[in-house]
């Protein structure tokens, strides 16, 4: 905690550590899990929903999600009436739970 010179009030500041690459993509990749397990097939996963639930500026998610593409771990989608969306693809089913088994030992 830390206290303003002058003031009564105490302040908090949460120092966050930054992400690795691999722990972005493993949330990239469990965000489409959760947003496709959520809608059912009903709803198309968008780009903007996906930076957003995985707390990335669009030129981070950018870098990534399009690592993502090229690789073949994440699919588009595309339909004429509701534009481009985006699924996991077996191998992006592949690498995100090798990836949560990292994550696993690393904790």
């Amino acid at each position: 905690m830390l206290r303003k010179e002058g003031e009564g009030k105490t302040i908090s500041r949460r120092v966050i550590s930054p992400r690795s690459r691999w722990e972005i993509i493993l949330n990239i990749l469990r965000v489409i899990s959760e947003e496709e397990r959520e809608s059912k097939g009903k709803i198309k996963v968008k780009k903007t929903r996906i930076m957003q639930k995985a707390h990335l500026d669009w030129k981070n998610f950018q870098k990534h999600f399009n690592f993502l593409l090229e690789h073949g771990f994440v699919g588009e989608i595309i339909d004429p009436e509701e534009g481009m969306s985006y699924e996991l693809t077996e191998k992006g089913r592949d690498v995100m739970r090798k990836l949560r088994d990292v994550e696993r030992i690393l904790r």
